[in-house]
């Protein structure tokens, strides 16, 4: 008798046991669920801030683009705009003024002519691709049917820089340039 009450006990703590599993795996997946639903939570989060600044900025008013021309005191400055007048205006909190100095560009605010941040060093788009051309590794040797503008280059460029002396004991004032013309 004391058999068949344990086998029931032990069947009931068996099926009790794999509830108990099947229930904590299914925990476990809900939990994963919830990390990635919280992830991509976030994700929407970024997704809506961003496009909230994006419809802030387009109703937002334009800006003017202005230089400092000499601070006056530590809250102000005298900006020349770019459409010419002069104007002593303040900055906002969250721009470093200690990073404002005589030709930093800005942008000012329309309506208030406050300095609303620091802007880049204005560079012409021409001269910027020029300063950033990569001209690779290329040896005079590589330079085919130039021999003879070879030959006057270093003349003109590496000569005074190797051999200095040279020109000292000869008379000759080095060079200080050359000027390059034609096709590249």
């Amino acid at each position: 008798m004391v058999e068949q009450t344990v086998a029931p006990v032990e069947d009931e703590k068996s099926r009790a046991l794999g509830a108990y599993r099947r229930k904590l795996v299914e925990y476990r997946e809900v939990e994963e669920r919830l990390k990635q639903l919280r992830k991509k939570e976030v994700e929407v989060q970024k997704e809506h801030d961003k496009s909230e600044n994006d419809i802030k900025s387009l109703q937002s008013v334009g800006q003017i683009v202005g230089e400092v021309l000499k601070q006056l005191t530590e809250e102000k400055f005298i900006v020349k705009a770019t459409n010419g007048p002069r104007y002593v205006v303040g900055c906002r909190r969250s721009v470093n003024k200690g990073a404002l100095k005589q030709g930093t560009r800005v942008a000012l605010d329309m309506t208030t002519l406050t300095i609303m941040r620091q802007l880049p060093r204005e560079v012409d788009p021409l001269v910027y691709k020029m300063s950033h051309e990569d001209p690779g590794n290329i040896s005079y040797s590589e330079v085919g049917g130039l021999s003879e503008q070879i030959r006057e280059l270093r003349e003109v460029v590496e000569l005074p820089l190797v051999n200095p002396d040279l020109f000292r004991r000869v008379g000759i004032t080095p060079p200080k340039g050359c000027l390059l013309y034609g096709p590249p």
